[in-house]
Formats: C-alpha cells, sequence, structure tokens
C-alpha cells in the first residue's frame, strides 16, 4: 500500500512539475532545436515586411531558428489559420500581432500545449503570456495629437480614424489623443457624429473613407489616424481633392511610404516605432521566457528602446518599452525604410 502511495504522489509531483513548466514557458530542448515562429497580420504589407528583417537578424545573431509565417492579407479567421497549422507542428513559441481578439481561442490552445505565447499591440489580449509595447499608449497617442493641432493652427472639428474597432493599441492611441486635445486644444473639437471610424488596415479604404467624411462633413478639418495606413491614405485624398492647406492629417506609418507627402507639407510629421526592432524584441523576449528568465521590471532586451522595459501600471502582462521615433520633412531621409 505504501508503494502505491508513493508511485502516486511521484505521478502527481511529475504532472505539477511539467504544469508549471508549461506555464512558465522554460523549455526542455536544447536551444538549436527551438523553433520561434513570428505571425503577423499580413505577411505582404510594407510594415510586416520591415518586421521580417528584425526576425532574420534575431536568427542570425542568436542561430536559433526564428521566422515569420502570416496570411496573405489581414483577416483574422486565415491568421487563425496560420497559428492552429503552427501549434499542429509543435512550434515552441508564437509570436502574433493579432488581427482582432478573434484571435483568444486558438492563442489559448497554443498555451495549453505548453507553447510559449507573446503578442504585440494587444494590450488587451488574455491568452498571451506577455504582450509588448514599444511606447506608452496614450502618450504616443498624444504625441500624434500635438501634430494634429499644430497643423490645424490649434482649432477646427477633427475625427480619429483606426484599422478596426477591436484594435486594442489602435483605440488607446486615439483615446490618448483625444485626452490630449481636451487637455491642451480646447479650441479643437471631435466630430459628434462620427468620432472613430476604420479604414481597415488599407490604403485605399483610408483615402476613400476620409474622402467620405470630407463630402459628409464640411466642418471637418482634419483626421488623427492610428494604422499605419491612414495618414498616407488620407494624405492621398487631401492632394487628390485639392485640399493641401486647407485639411490636415497626423498619423504613424512607415517613412517611406510617407516621405512624398512629409515633403510636399500634406503630412507635417509622423510618429511611429522601427517594426525591425519590433520584430527582433519580441523573439528576444520569447528566448528568455523559453530559457526560464525571470520577466520583471527593467527587462533588458539588448535593443535600443528595449533596454528598460516596465509593467505597465497595475498589469502583470503588458510590458512597455520607449521606442517611439518622430519623423519629419527634415530627418525623412535618415531612415533607410
Amino acid at each position: 500500500m505504501k508503494k502505491v502511495l508513493f508511485v502516486l504522489v511521484s505521478l502527481l509531483l511529475v504532472g505539477l512539475t511539467s504544469s508549471l513548466s508549461a506555464q512558465d514557458g522554460k523549455s526542455s530542448k536544447p536551444m538549436k532545436d527551438w523553433r520561434i515562429v513570428l505571425v503577423p497580420k499580413d505577411s505582404t504589407n510594407a510594415w510586416f515586411v520591415r518586421m521580417e528583417v528584425g526576425v532574420k537578424q534575431f536568427a542570425k545573431d542568436t542561430k536559433i531558428n526564428a521566422f515569420q509565417k502570416g496570411p496573405g492579407k489581414a483577416d483574422a479567421a486565415l491568421q487563425a489559420q496560420v497559428i492552429q497549422d503552427l501549434i499542429a507542428q509543435g512550434v515552441d513559441a508564437l509570436c502574433v500581432v493579432p488581427v482582432d481578439p478573434a484571435l483568444e481561442p486558438v492563442l489559448g490552445e497554443a498555451l495549453k500545449k505548453g507553447i510559449v505565447v507573446v503578442t504585440l499591440e494587444a494590450s488587451s489580449l488574455e491568452n498571451t503570456m506577455y504582450d509588448l509595447e514599444a511606447f506608452n499608449n496614450a502618450a504616443f497617442g498624444a504625441g500624434i495629437m500635438d501634430n494634429l493641432a499644430a497643423a490645424m493652427g490649434f482649432s477646427g472639428v477633427y475625427t480619429t480614424m483606426v484599422g478596426d474597432q477591436t484594435n486594442a493599441s489602435q483605440n488607446e492611441w486615439a483615446n490618448g489623443a483625444v485626452a490630449q486635445q481636451m487637455l491642451k486644444y480646447p479650441k479643437m473639437t471631435l466630430l459628434a457624429a462620427e468620432p472613430r471610424v476604420e479604414s481597415e488596415d488599407n490604403l485605399e479604404t483610408a483615402s476613400a473613407r476620409a474622402k467620405e467624411l470630407i463630402k459628409k462633413h464640411p466642418d471637418l478639418k482634419g483626421i488623427l489616424g492610428t494604422s499605419f495606413q491612414d495618414a498616407p491614405g488620407v494624405a492621398r485624398a487631401i492632394e487628390e481633392l485639392g485640399l493641401k492647406g486647407k485639411f490636415f492629417v497626423s498619423g504613424t506609418g512607415l517613412p517611406n511610404e510617407n516621405k512624398s507627402f512629409l515633403r510636399s507639407g500634406t503630412i507635417q510629421g509622423t510618429l511611429l516605432w522601427d517594426p525591425k526592432d519590433a520584430g527582433y524584441a519580441l523573439c528576444s523576449l520569447a528566448t528568455k521566457i523559453l530559457n526560464g528568465e525571470r520577466i520583471a521590471n527593467g527587462l533588458n532586451l539588448n535593443l535600443k528602446g528595449y533596454e528598460n522595459l516596465q509593467f505597465a501600471p497595475g498589469s502583470s502582462k503588458v510590458l512597455i518599452g520607449s521606442g517611439t521615433i518622430v519623423v519629419n520633412r527634415d530627418n525623412i531621409d535618415s531612415f533607410g525604410f
């Protein structure tokens, strides 16, 4: 009887140890056998092509099998299928830039399988071990508002644009922008009829939506964009409608995609972070978890903007860096992407 009890207790301890290992993400495999995969929203657009540069650089620097694999367009169902396939392949870590919260079930499945899951731009996601943000989201949004306010002469009606109403980070930027306007720019007014519109993370949609808004609301003077496609999309609409100097836009985006608009003055300035660095940082974070390292305030991923990560107030999941980049006409040629 004692022998049976000893065996049962031993089995329970093994199960508990195994469970704890799955929860903290520490891998029992040698590093050379790890597979870390970054799953972007869309593998074809320029932002995530740039992100893949960082993943490849991480793989080269560390000799870890890290690579990027994503859907052909930003679609939650397609992204979920990519993740499902990777789970079936038994990858060790998934670094995900989710299209929207519809990915919760498949990411939960990955966690149950003992796969490390880290995310970017998903501060409200439940099924992630850690979410990495390149900066304080409210402060980033405030910076975008400062640009728009200056362009608009600190007065007039504006609205906010997001890729999708369910994108947590983009909505936090927009909320931060509105809070900054209310605090610092009392002569500006948020469009009550349509305070937040969607661009579907698509330049053509952003441009078409801007034209619709301008026609529908004659008093509208500016749009604050959060998806990296918003600012160039709205800028195109401004130029096509002949409204340069009369209608204004501020947002985020890749320097090369906004270069002509910044040079012409249609866009005064943009804020962003380098997706290459974000891709590298996500893989580095996943590696630390697989190594069983402690994730705490002050975490250093040995990358500019990610040397002193801090948990967001009240959170044990959301890690915030300081990777904001300001782009304007004077420095537009200094980035190379």
